[in-house]
C-alpha cells in the first residue's frame, strides 16, 4: 500500500493509463540490481529511486575520485574520498527515502554473482569491461532476468535487453566472442562526454521501469545506437544464435566461468610480475632510485600524461610507438626499456612489438600509472 506520502510524491504518474495507482504499487513492490555505481548506475539508479523502485542493489567496490565528478552524477565534491555505496545511498536517499538501497561492496564475480543476483528482478548492465558484460549476461540467463545492457564510447552509446527466457537473444549472440585484449580503448583511454553515459543510463532505467510495468515493448532482439555529435538513433536487429554457447540448442557454457580468462585478461588486476617481460611499480621505483641508466617510455595519450606523470618519462602515445624502433635500434637490442601505460594493457601491447623486434632487454610496467599512484 501506498502512504499518503508516498501518493503525493508519485502524483504525476498516476494519470498515466499504463502506471495507476496498481502499477506505482507494482514499482514499489519490485527491485533492480544494479552493477556499478558510475556514468551508467549513476542516472539509472537516479530515476528508478525517483520513479519508486522499493529496492535497489547496487555493486561497487570504488571509492569517489574527482574525475568521476565529469560524468557520475550520484556523486559530489562532497563525498570525495567516501565509498561510492555509502555516496550513492545518501543521494538516493535525499532523492526518495521510501527507497531502500542495498549496498554490495565487492568486485561482482563468479563467486557471488550468482548469490548477489537471486533477489532482484532485473540486473542493470552498467559496467565498461567485457568479462563482467559476460558474467552479467550470463548470471541474468541462468536466473532467468531480463540484462538492461548498455555501452558507451566518446560521443556514442548502445542499448539493448538480453532475456532468452522472454523471446530475445542473449549478449553472447550478438558477441560471441570477446574483442582481443586491449583492441578496444577504455573510457579512460578514449575518453567520453559526459552527458553521454547519462542519456544510456536514463535509457536503462526506463526499460526496468517499462518490464516491470508491463508498458510499451521492450528493445528484445534489436541494439539501439546511438550518436550524440549527429543526434540520431539507429536500430539493428539481433537474431537468436542457435548456435549461441550460452542460449543455444546445444549449450557449452552450462555454468559461470572464468570471465577474466575468457576474455584474456586474467592479469587485468594483477599489479606485481606474473612472467617474464614484466616488473612491479616498486622495482620501478628502485630503478629510478638507484641511478636507471636505459629508457622508460609512456604509451599514454597526451592528455593523460598531462594528467598524471612519471617527470622521467618519455611520452610516446601506442598508436605512433613503431615510429621509434629506429631510434630505439641505434641505442642496441640489449638496452633496458620498460614501458608504461595507465593500467598495463596498452603498454604490454608495445613490449610484444619490441620482443618480435629482437629486443631482449624490455619490461612492462605491470599496473600502470595507476599503481604508481598508489605506492
Amino acid at each position: 500500500m501506498l502512504s499518503t506520502e508516498e501518493k503525493a510524491r508519485y502524483a504525476r504518474h498516476f494519470s498515466l493509463s499504463q502506471v495507476g495507482l496498481e502499477g506505482q504499487e507494482r514499482l514499489k513492490n519490485s527491485s533492480v540490481l544494479c552493477i556499478g555505481a558510475g556514468g551508467l548506475g549513476s542516472p539509472s539508479s537516479l530515476y528508478l529511486a525517483a520513479a519508486g523502485i522499493g529496492r535497489i542493489g547496487i555493486v561497487d567496490p570504488d571509492v569517489v575520485e574527482l574525475s568521476n565528478l565529469q560524468r557520475q552524477i550520484l556523486h559530489g565534491q562532497s563525498t570525495l574520498g567516501i565509498s561510492k555505496l555509502d555516496s550513492a545511498e545518501a543521494r538516493i536517499n535525499e532523492i526518495n527515502p521510501h527507497v531502500k538501497v542495498e549496498k554490495h561492496a565487492c568486485h561482482f564475480t563468479s563467486e557471488n554473482a550468482l548469490t548477489i543476483a537471486a533477489d532482484y528482478d532485473i540486473i542493470i548492465d552498467g559496467t565498461d569491461n567485457f568479462p563482467t558484460r559476460y558474467l552479467s549476461n550470463d548470471v541474468a540467463f541462468f536466473l532467468k532476468k531480463p540484462n538492461i545492457y548498455a555501452s558507451i564510447f566518446r560521443f556514442e552509446g548502445q542499448l539493448s535487453v538480453f532475456a532468452p527466457h522472454l523471446g530475445g537473444p542473449c549478449y553472447r549472440c550478438m558477441l560471441p566472442e570477446p574483442p582481443d585484449p586491449g583492441s578496444v580503448p577504455s573510457c579512460a583511454e578514449a575518453g567520453v562526454l559526459g552527458v553521454l553515459p547519462g542519456i544510456l543510463g536514463s535509457l536503462q532505467a526506463m526499460e526496468a521501469i517499462k518490464l516491470i510495468l508491463g508498458a510499451g515493448t521492450p528493445p528484445l532482439g534489436r541494439l539501439i545506437h546511438y550518436d550524440a555529435l549527429s543526434t540520431a538513433f539507429r536500430e539493428f536487429q539481433l537474431r537468436r544464435d542457435p548456435e549461441c554457447p550460452l542460449c543455444g540448442e546445444n549449450p557449452s557454457v552450462t555454468q559461470l566461468i572464468d570471465y577474466q580468462a575468457f576474455c584474456g585478461t586474467p592479469e587485468c588486476q594483477v599489479t606485481t610480475p606474473t612472467g617474464p617481460g614484466e616488473i612491479s611499480v616498486e622495482q620501478l621505483q628502485e630503478k629510478l632510485n638507484t641511478g636507471f641508466g636505459g629508457i622508460l617510455i609512456d604509451v599514454r595519450e597526451t592528455w593523460e600524461h598531462e594528467v598524471a606523470n612519471i617527470d622521467t618519462a618519455r611520452l610516446v602515445p601506442l598508436a605512433t610507438f613503431p615510429s621509434m624502433l629506429d631510434e630505439l635500434k641505434t641505442m642496441g637490442v640489449d638496452t633496458e626499456i620498460l614501458i608504461l601505460c595507465k593500467s598495463g594493457m596498452r603498454s604490454a601491447r608495445a613490449v610484444e612489438f619490441l620482443f618480435q623486434q629482437g629486443f631482449t632487454n624490455t619490461h612492462n610496467v605491470v599496473g600502470g600509472i595507476d599503481a604508481w599512484h598508489r605506492l
